[in-house]
């Protein structure tokens, strides 16, 4: 089925709105899922902050051009390609993909990627799905920052700690010695 010229430029608008939208991008090839298994990787994707969509190779080579994108090899933008748009976390929508490849190998293959605007190698979105995500990553950063504030204080309170830990064996004594007597 033919698509119309003005169906050619809306998509092409909305792929150049999702590219500027974008911090990083994931092309697969899909071939052999069936519209259930689509709908769950959407769904999933969705849920991470990232956008699937299904795209015409030459649209996506005319918006990543127009976005100011490098282009891919030629051999990535061929035969049937869907696009990832991580639209907030590119290590959360990486580590979907890569997640979801696990189970369907035989289906989904990736092809390349760009990270803020850079093209990668399949490989190397592998290696990004394996970082910690924007949210871990903050949580590590927060953790080694508050550890010497933590650490800080638990070297203050030490001293009073030790001092009541010597006030309390003391009157542990004065009764104990109190107990003898009587």
């Amino acid at each position: 089925m033919a698509v119309t010229r003005a169906r050619k430029r809306e998509l092409l608008e909305q792929y150049k709105t999702y590219l500027a939208q974008s911090q990083g991008v994931v092309l697969i090839t899909f071939q052999g899922l069936s519209v259930p298994e689509m709908q769950q990787l959407r769904k999933r994707l969705r849920e991470n902050g990232a956008a699937f969509m299904v795209v015409k190779n030459t649209l996506l080579r005319i918006a990543l051009q127009d976005q100011g994108y490098p282009l891919p090899e030629t051999r990535v933008l061929e035969g049937p390609t869907a696009a990832v748009f991580a639209l907030e976390d590119p290590v959360a929508a990486a580590k979907t993909v890569v997640d979801y490849l696990k189970d369907h190998q035989e289906q989904v293959q990736i092809k390349a990627g760009y990270y803020y605007r850079e093209v990668i190698p399949a490989d190397e979105v592998v290696a990004l799905a394996k970082l910690p995500s924007l949210p871990e990553a903050r949580a590590q950063l927060l953790g080694m920052l508050m550890a010497p504030a933590t650490q800080l204080v638990r070297l203050l309170q030490e001293p009073a700690r030790q001092l009541a830990a010597v006030l309390q064996a003391y009157v542990e004594k004065q009764q104990g010695g109190e107990a003898q007597a009587a």
